[in-house]
């Protein structure tokens, strides 16, 4: 799986519609082969995001959870730790 295609679930706020729309455009690169698509192609890409966008959407919003949000900062801390740890960085 793409390392730049992060969860978008359970956290507060709530994903927003880029970012979201970011993770279905890196999903469609991934599995099309393609960075940008030809001119031939385009509208296929731009079409297969959009409905990708839209699926992830419903299903961020019709899933539930008992658990409690997670906190955006503190878990982009957390990466960064274990980044540092991973590449012995400070």
């Amino acid at each position: 799986m793409c390392r730049s295609i992060k969860p978008l679930f359970n956290f507060d706020p709530p994903a927003s519609d880029a970012e979201i729309h970011a993770a279905a455009l890196q999903f469609v690169r991934k599995i099309s082969g393609f960075n940008q698509p030809s001119q031939a192609n385009a509208a296929a890409f731009e079409a297969a995001v959009a409905a990708i966008s839209a699926s992830a959407r419903t299903l961020l919003d019709t899933l539930q959870t008992n658990a409690a949000p997670k906190d955006r900062a503190e878990e982009a801390a957390k990466a960064r730790a274990r980044s540092a740890q991973r590449f012995g960085r400070e």
